[in-house]
């Protein structure tokens, strides 16, 4: 069952000389329940691309569609909505609020909107994140692998379609970014989250159902691993 869609998707900065293609006309389908993996070289595009999929950027052209919705034919306190609902963001660096512990940085998302808190599913996430007793932690009293568990509790509290992971594992050890990955696995096969992850690392790209390869702004590859 097709979950996103998108079409001639492209994203321009600049104008004449200093014009940049950071995406050039870009199309392809997920599967509700897909891994996807987005490979790359640096400056290819990916960050870009998955940023216009998580409406956190807008692309210059071409179109988005989650579960047959047009993301961009919302207006912008709609698009807001869909952020929080529909799409749970990881980043490398975590982007975690400092004066909120653990379990008030997880509940963020519900809690901007204005929805009271699944005490059930909160509990859990922090089981199967591993953070139990840690729930009143800062993230300055985490490790880096624990504060990327609770970047994850937070992008799935809300039950998004999809999950969208920058380079999640880019700033961890060897060690740290295993677990993190099976963490992201288990959530693709426990909840059934559709789970696109942009990486550099190949070991871990070679775990996915597909991977999407980029170069340029194009899609120059399109493998389904499994």
């Amino acid at each position: 069952m097709e979950l996103l869609r998108i079409e001639n998707l492209s994203k321009i900065y600049g104008k004449g000389d200093n014009e940049v293609r950071a995406l050039d006309n870009v199309s392809f389908c997920v599967e509700k329940g897909q891994f996807l993996a987005i490979v790359g070289p640096s400056g290819s595009g990916k960050s870009t691309l998955l940023h216009i999929l998580g409406a956190v950027d807008r692309p210059t052209s071409g179109k988005v569609y989650l579960q047959g919705q047009d993301v961009f034919a919302q207006k912008e306190d709609r698009l807001a909505i869909f952020r929080r609902r529909q799409v749970g963001l990881i980043y490398q660096f975590y982007n975690l609020i400092p004066v909120l512990n653990v379990r008030e940085n997880i509940c963020l998302p519900v809690l901007m909107d204005g929805r009271k808190v699944n005490e059930q599913r909160l509990e859990e996430l922090i089981r199967t994140l591993g953070l139990e007793g840690r729930e009143g932690h800062l993230p300055n009293q985490l490790s880096g692998g624990q504060q990327q568990r609770v970047s994850i509790g937070r992008a799935l509290m809300n039950s998004p379609s999809v999950v969208l992971a920058d380079e999640p594992t880019g700033n961890l050890d060897s060690r740290s970014s295993q677990e993190i990955l099976e963490l992201l696995k288990l959530s693709n096969r426990q909840y059934g989250q559709t789970l696109i992850v942009i990486t550099h690392d190949e070991s871990i790209a070679l775990q996915a159902d597909r991977i999407l390869t980029i170069e340029d702004g194009r899609i120059t590859g399109d493998e389904v691993i499994r």
